[in-house]
């Protein structure tokens, strides 16, 4: 070792060992530090691991640089929508018209289907996501085959490929390349050969499917995806190497034009790993996702950093008068301002390290809490990525805290403090006040926010949505356009309808959820030639109305039989965007088809509350996969038990999986009850943090003062006096904080409600309650070092005087 290192190894060691020694000799301030610090850092941690893996969906792909999903933009009357669904020609289209794209891909997903579909094999029945993928799907994709040949998969329509997982669950350790299942789903019902294994999607991957079928047989059972008017399956492109994305993007962005008319959507490139946070649009334009969250949380974590960093500031610069003569000392010893402020931020660091420990045992303590509400598995596993953040956290939030402190304390004059002339300026006072400001700004911002969120989600909870949820139950049953099987279900329905606690039985496909089928190009009496309205297309069976408590503005429901096929129904939204006068009785025409309006429905929500109530309307089928059953109150174990039985001996073998409509309708705002409960526990660290600052400088203060307390004491103050002197000034921040709070967070928190097309206004009420919530927080924080202080006996205080 050269002799620069060793004076390097030991003066850094001296430090550390001062360092040591000055956190000892103050147990209490040592305490709050490394309280609020580890707090801070805690939460730090937990968004991070939060955060690292919600970047981390869809980046799977050792494409993933260059894959890209073509979007499309669809025109409407008053906006622009934009979705995932292309025209099934498109793939093949782009591949040989641009040559920037290497390759394409056409893929039906899983999701695309309302229900998943069954496997039949040796008598055993198993529900599985099925996902149609074109040839070019592997060259795309991350999807290893870890058994058998994709050519052959490739080049037969009746041929598959299943996920390792699930040919585990049907074969257990027998060889399953070769072996025939049955499948039934809609029209695809058939036996398929199972020609290749693949490893099954990792859980960072948004789409999950089971099996794999040739896109050629979709096309082959559904010609009508060869028009360039029908957008159903997604288009994935793999780029070449350094091709300008945004000069390709503009060349595509009229190309459906040429193709299908000039009233057709338009095309623009979306990178496939950023669909998952960047998924919301509005107007046709990206408007964040996902990763508002992963912001909002970040900026969360950063916040509760600063505030438990503001602490050690504070309460170390109010103790900086007891150790003015060491500094004086030191300086008058010859060490140098450099030399004392890497001693002051070698404690700092060191305060840090020991909050790390602490925190790392509070993440272990809480991670899985954190799991429960986030709804993921995070592990706090000791990889190389995730150590370099937490010493690099740690190292940044030590030398935050400590920067401050070590340039103020090191600036102390010898002559002054060794003649004990020390005095605190008006400026350090007001950074000190400035400080307090600021946390308690960030911790009121917290519960405005919290409160608004909470109100937000009740509004939606409660709000009359036109429909009636509560009570109803859906799962899905094994269909396909065999008579016999439709027949079969339409028995099912009718035996549900005859249980004993059931009012009513029906069934609808997709869902009303926002997930429903769309369609543009409809013809009625009266349309302008440019004028095209997208319609949301929800198709029902008999009685799905009556079950739901749609109510009607107009007209009638639909009939019973055959005659329902020449009948639709509209809401009001869609009549008013198409200008109709005097529906009724009107004749609307659509896929060669022509039906006759029978009635008007009043507007309800089929979609979440961040959009309004687009147009849509209703056809009627005789049975679809989807059942719904309305319940009696008070009677769900019985009746589901009877349900189960008849749903066991309808499809033998298949789990009777069902779900509540209410459940389903919630889990559309599951993002955003996370959110809220995520917030209202990082408000409670906040303020908890902000707290613990608070008592220290109040503990400070009392200690400085003690003398005067001692003389008020004597001269006649209550109790009730000191504390009120004690405690007046930090009351004083704490209402200067919540005024500058207040209109900050009412803004961003209007900003955040103007996300939703139904929301609540921001009430005065919500800042009366934090304020007095946050003041009377603040007033037992330094009440308590208050009351201690005015209890003392000032013969104690005052007997060296």
């Amino acid at each position: 070792m050269s002799l620069f290192s060793l004076q390097l190894h030991t003066m850094l060691a001296n430090y550390f060992k001062i360092a040591w020694r000055n956190l000892l000799n103050h147990r209490l301030f040592t305490l709050l530090n490394i309280a609020g610090l580890s707090v801070g850092l805690s939460a730090a941690l937990l968004i991070w691991l939060w955060a690292a893996d919600e970047w981390g969906m869809d980046k799977y792909n050792a494409n993933d640089a260059q894959l890209y999903q073509v979007m499309q933009n669809l025109p409407g009357a008053n906006d622009i929508e934009t979705t995932p669904n292309t025209p099934g020609l498109l793939g093949n289209a782009l591949a040989t018209e641009f040559p920037e794209i290497e390759r394409a891909a056409t893929v039906v997903p899983a999701s695309w289907f309302s229900s998943p579909g069954v496997i039949t094999i040796n008598g055993s029945n198993l529900k599985a996501k099925g996902q149609f993928v074109s040839k070019d799907f592997f060259s795309l994709f991350t999807c290893p085959v870890i058994q058998g040949n994709i050519q052959q998969f490739v080049g037969n329509k009746q041929a598959i490929a299943l996920s390792d997982e699930l040919a585990a669950k049907l074969f257990k350790n027998s060889n399953p390349l070769g072996k025939t299942i049955e499948w039934t789903q809609d029209d695809f019902q058939g036996n398929y050969v199972i020609t290749a294994i693949f490893r099954k999607n990792p859980a960072h991957a948004t789409e999950r499917f089971d099996i794999l079928f040739n896109y050629d047989l979709f096309v082959q059972n559904r010609p009508g995806i060869l028009k360039w008017g029908n957008s159903d399956p997604c288009t994935y492109i793999l780029l070449k190497e350094n091709t300008d994305v945004a000069a390709l993007d503009k060349k595509l962005t009229h190309f459906l034009a040429a193709k299908s008319g000039p009233n057709s959507g338009t095309l623009f490139l979306r990178k496939f790993s950023s669909g998952y946070l960047y998924g919301h649009y509005s107007n046709g334009q990206q408007t964040g996702g996902r990763i508002a969250y992963v912001k909002l949380f970040s900026g969360i974590a950063i916040f509760i950093l600063l505030i438990a960093c503001i602490n050690f500031m504070n309460l170390s610069t109010a103790k900086a008068t007891s150790r003015a003569r060491e500094v004086g000392v030191q300086k008058a010893l010859g060490a140098s301002r450099t030399r004392l402020m890497l001693q002051y931020l070698a404690e700092s660091v060191l305060a840090s390290m020991a909050a790390l420990a602490v925190a790392l045992v509070l993440v272990a303590l809480f991670l899985p809490v954190f799991n429960n509400i986030t709804g993921k598995t995070l592990a706090l596993q000791p990889y190389p990525g995730l150590l370099s953040v937490i010493v690099l956290i740690t190292l940044l939030t030590g030398l935050l805290a400590g920067s401050y402190p070590a340039v103020y304390i090191s600036g102390f004059r010898s002559a002054a403090v060794l003649k004990g002339a020390l005095s605190t300026s008006a400026s350090e006072l007001n950074i000190r006040k400035a400080l307090v400001v600021f946390q308690f700004t960030l911790s009121v911002g917290f519960i405005v926010a919290v409160l608004v969120i909470y109100r937000q989600l009740d509004y939606i909870q409660s709000k009359n949505l036109g429909y009636n949820r509560a009570h109803i139950i859906h799962f899905e049953i094994p269909l396909t356009e065999d008579a016999a099987i439709l027949s079969r279900a339409q028995q099912f329905i009718s035996e549900l309808g005859t249980v004993a606690g059931v009012t009513q039985a029906s069934s609808y496909y997709h869902n009303l959820t926002g997930d429903h089928g769309g369609i543009g190009g409809l013809e009625w009496p009266g349309k302008a030639p440019a004028q095209d309205i997208s319609f949301a297309n929800l198709e029902v069976g008999e009685g799905f109305l009556q079950t739901m408590g749609i109510r009607l503005k107009e007209g009638r429901y639909f009939s019973t039989g055959k005659q329902a096929e020449s009948e639709i129904i509209l809401n009001e939204s869609a009549i008013q965007r198409m200008g109709l006068v005097n529906p009724l009785g009107k004749t609307i025409s659509f896929w060669n088809r022509h039906k006759q309006i029978i009635g008007i429905a009043e507007d309800f929500h089929f979609e979440s509350l961040y959009q309004k109530v687009a147009p849509c309307f209703f056809q009627q089928y005789p049975v679809l996969p989807n059942i719904m059953v309305k319940i009696q109150p008070g009677s769900d174990k019985q009746v589901l038990a009877q349900i189960k039985q008849l749903y066991e001996r309808f499809a033998p073998g298949l789990a009777f999986d069902y779900r509540y409509l209410d459940e389903e309708y919630q889990a559309l705002y599951a993002s955003e009850k996370r959110v809220s409960v995520l917030a209202r526990y990082f408000a409670v660290l906040a303020v908890f943090i902000s707290c613990l600052g608070l008592a220290g400088l109040t503990a400070f203060t009392a200690q400085k003062r003690r003398k005067e307390i001692g003389v008020r004491k004597v001269v006649g103050a209550s109790v009730t006096n000191v504390v009120y002197l004690l405690s007046k000034d930090f009351l004083r921040l704490v209402f200067i904080a919540a005024c500058i709070a207040f209109p900050v967070s009412a803004w961003l928190m209007n900003s955040w409600l103007n996300s939703f097309a139904y929301r609540i206004t921001i009430q005065p009420d919500i800042f009366l309650f934090t304020g007095l919530a946050v003041m009377l927080i603040a007033l037992l924080t330094t009440s308590f070092q208050s009351l201690k202080a005015a209890m003392v006996n000032p013969v104690q205080t005052l007997r060296n005087q």
